[in-house]
């Protein structure tokens, strides 16, 4: 399978790996709505290339993902009708990641905010640099969590941390995030080459029927907690997308932008 036509992401198959990356440095790889969509079209193709085996999201340049780019919604002339669309393309990004067959992997080469926190929860396997911090700052915008988070989040970290990174805020260091086992390695930059890339290149040339029915099996578990969570989350977000309190984070967000100007 060739895959062509993205803009937003840099797609590139390596063998039996499909390496995918934010490319969007200049805003620290915030993605837009196109961006969501061509995330849902990658993970969706990648179901029918019988040639790869692990998917492996990353980042250009320092960030991983900052996360929503909210400068979409300031620049539309209906904010709340451009909101509604981007929810639905929001919400099927989501599915994308959940109904992927393959082995999905974040490689978490910097910070991580917003949707680039909560779809390291989404991955099969998570590894972030010793530079990688995630953030989950829903409340400061009047929202509440997002991408499946709120049901992955506290079966990962347990509810206390969960409700201190969604709710309040609170960061996660790299180490915190392995010792609450958000991820499962941590990695230094000098190893990146060396060692993370020959790494995940072996993991691809596992049995490839293995891997994607093993896949099947673990997620049995909490499938149906994921798909109701993900349609809770998008319910509410679009409740909270007509709330002053989003409404105002918007409009200070626009101040902001312009005062730079």
């Amino acid at each position: 399978m060739v895959y062509q036509g993205y803009e937003q992401l840099l797609v590139e198959q390596q063998e039996r790996l499909l390496v995918v990356k934010f490319n969007n440095p200049r805003k620290k790889n915030c993605v837009n709505r196109f961006g969501y969509q061509e995330m849902a079209r990658v993970l969706t193709e990648v179901n029918e290339d019988e040639d790869v085996s692990v998917v492996v999201f990353t980042g250009v340049g320092d960030f991983f993902s900052a996360g929503n780019d909210l400068s979409q919604s300031t620049n539309s002339d209906n904010v709340t009708e451009f909101l509604k669309e981007s929810n639905v393309i929001f919400k099927n990004m989501v599915l994308s990641f959940v109904n992927c067959k393959k082995i999905v992997f974040a490689l978490v080469n910097g910070p991580a905010i917003g949707i680039g926190a909560t779809i390291v929860g989404l991955s099969d396997v998570a590894w972030c640099s010793e530079k990688a911090y995630f953030l989950t700052p829903f409340t400061r915008l009047g929202l509440v969590p997002e991408g499946g988070s709120s049901f992955m989040l506290p079966r990962i970290l347990g509810r206390s941390k969960a409700t201190e990174a969604l709710l309040l805020n609170e960061p996660l260091t790299a180490q915190e995030a392995y010792h609450f086992n958000f991820v499962s390695r941590v990695y230094k930059e000098s190893e990146v080459d060396a060692v993370v890339w020959p790494k995940l290149r072996q993991y691809s040339q596992l049995p490839r029927n293995s891997l994607i029915q093993g896949k099947r099996l673990i997620k049995e578990g909490f499938l149906e907690g994921l798909l109701k969570a993900n349609d809770s989350e998008c319910t509410q977000l679009r409740l909270c997308f007509e709330h002053n309190d989003f409404l105002q984070a918007i409009m200070d967000f626009a101040t902001r932008k312009r005062s730079k100007l």
